[in-house]
């Protein structure tokens, strides 16, 4: 491939570099110039391009990237059509997605023009969650590099998805007297979370005493109704001869490995019971943050076997302990959308706008304010807490008959972070999530919150969804119960801005386009909005 400007005489049959502005519009890079492109051109005032020029051999780049992605798919992984260049790679079931780092890293060697990017070795994925993505990065590479990558692409498990099977699980879980049963039914709710990806039900629980003995009965109880055990011990595993190990052994079962250099994790066990398999879960595994025992059910539910080296070689990246900046979670976060609330920020004092209040300004014959709390209502959400401030009567006047829940801030003029705090203590006790929406922001409707939710929904390990426009992150933002404590220690009028950047590794985008960024703080912005909603109805 050659690349450089060339005259426009010479340029028809070859692809522009870069997008050009020209008379009529802009000519995209990537285009394949023909002679009414060169003409159009040439009226704009242009008589270079930079181009670039196929030669003999080259592949352009969008059937290159087809051909090395069709070549990684399998029924369980799946190829999106072409475009600049690229192939993305999904999953179409739940499960493990595994990479053969040998194998992708020999792809990658083969010519910078070709590269494979993948998630991490055994992550843990949903039905439609991208995997890795095939990129062509000029406009074509010479065929005989693309024939080394597909060879090496088409070799058996380059990528592969091992799907999750549903299981009956048996649980056990002994008691002591210090142990409380609220403790025991939240470890069972976690529990419960961590399964539902692989559709895995809890058949039988039983709770027995913290003895060799019981655990010994019970394990003969469920080994008849059950594909999987877990046991919870009252008290950790600290040794193989401690009280579980001992009790599955004299059940007639087998200690393949103890112990684990993950951390939180380290008092795993792991074992079977026959071509049961049974696992001793650390005592970290009572809380619904990552810990070891997530890694390893994962990959049971996945049928991928383990061995002591695959234990013994988890402990690069394994430490996983939270860092002193992020906040500890209240209760099990279930990411149940059912209880999520949203709260609706309309204290301000509309500085920018005038004498006017914005939220109380009409847009299509409708108060901004007003926008919103409807938006929330057409939703999935369970519950709306408006919080009001600046000219609180009237504000609470326009939402006269709608469900929702009106807490004043007197505080409103110190900043936003006020009646995000005074939204936040206003929630329910079971709350799980909370919506922040800003009273400003009419473009946001019933069905893009639907859309966030669903994301909680399905992302167990997902505790911040943030709204983007084009990539530029925006609003509204939905939380996790996990952050509550801290979004109520933010002061002054900056949000919370810092507490996502600390927390970026806990992020999931969405994309909802203009809405996430245009909030209405001016009569210009107003005006402009109006006169395209006037637009939009012609």
């Amino acid at each position: 491939m050659k690349f450089g400007p060339v005259d426009l005489k010479n340029a028809e049959g070859a692809i522009l570099a870069h997008a050009v502005e020209t008379i009529k519009g802009r000519l995209k890079k990537g285009k394949f110039l023909g002679a009414v492109d060169v003409a159009l051109l040439e009226k704009s005032g242009l008589s270079t391009v930079i181009v670039a020029i196929l030669e003999a051999g080259d592949i352009e780049e969008n059937e290159a990237a087809l051909r090395i992605g069709a070549t990684l798919v399998s029924p369980e992984l799946s190829a999106a059509k072409p475009f600049t260049g690229r192939v993305n790679i999904f999953a179409e079931v739940a499960g493990m997605f595994i990479a053969d780092a040998g194998r992708v890293n020999e792809i990658n060697r083969i010519d910078p023009a070709i590269t494979i990017a993948t998630l991490p070795d055994h992550t843990p994925v949903e039905a439609g969650r991208m995997v890795a993505t095939v990129k062509i990065i000029p406009f074509a590479v010479n065929k005989k590099f693309l024939a080394e990558a597909s060879r090496i692409a088409a070799l058996d498990e380059v990528l592969t998805l091992k799907p999750y099977r549903p299981r009956q699980v048996g649980l056990i879980a002994t008691t002591l007297p210090s142990l409380k049963t609220t403790t025991m039914d939240k470890t069972r709710q976690a529990l419960e979370a961590r399964l539902a990806p692989s559709k895995s039900t809890i058949m039988n629980e039983l709770r027995v005493d913290h003895s060799a003995e019981a655990v010994t009965a019970a394990l003969g109880e469920l080994k008849h109704t059950c594909d999987l055990i877990i046991i919870f011990g009252a008290s950790a595993i600290i040794d193989r001869c401690d009280v579980i190990p001992t009790a599955l052994e004299m059940a007639g079962g087998t200690v393949e490995h103890f112990g684990m250099p993950v951390d939180p994790g380290n008092l795993l066990l792991l074992g079977n019971l026959g071509e049961i398999p049974v696992l001793g879960a650390p005592g970290c595994a009572r809380s619904p943050r990552q810990n070891g025992f997530d890694w390893i059910l994962q990959r049971v539910l996945a049928d991928i076997p383990l061995t002591s080296a695959d234990i013994e070689g988890l402990g690069v990246g394994g430490l996983l302990m939270e860092i002193h900046s992020r906040p500890q979670p209240r209760q099990p976060v279930l990411h149940e959308s059912g209880n999520v609330h949203a709260v609706v920020l309309a204290a301000g004092q509309s500085r920018r706008m005038g004498k006017t209040n914005k939220l109380l300004a009409e847009l299509g014959g409708k108060p901004l304010v007003r926008h919103v709390v409807e938006a929330a209502a057409e939703s999935r959400v369970c519950g709306i807490t408006v919080v009001t401030g600046h000219q609180a009567e009237l504000v609470a006047d326009i939402l006269s008959g709608s469900d929702i829940n009106i807490v004043h801030n007197p505080d409103f003029a110190s900043g936003l972070a006020s009646s995000l705090r005074m939204g936040i203590t206003n929630l329910p006790d079971d709350c799980t999530g909370v919506l922040i929406l800003l009273g400003d922001m009419p473009r946001v409707t019933g069905a893009m919150i639907d859309s966030m939710l669903k994301i909680f929904d399905h992302a167990p390990q997902a505790a911040i969804i943030q709204a983007t426009d084009q990539g530029k992150r925006g609003n509204p933002v939905l939380w996790s119960s996990s952050y509550f404590e801290a979004l109520t220690h933010i002061a002054g009028d900056v949000g919370a801005r810092h507490l996502i950047g600390q927390n970026i590794d806990r992020v999931v985008e969405i994309e909802l386009g203009r809405a996430a960024s245009l909030d209405i703080d001016t009569p210009e912005t107003l005006r402009a909005e109006s006169d395209l909603g006037d637009k939009n109805d012609k």
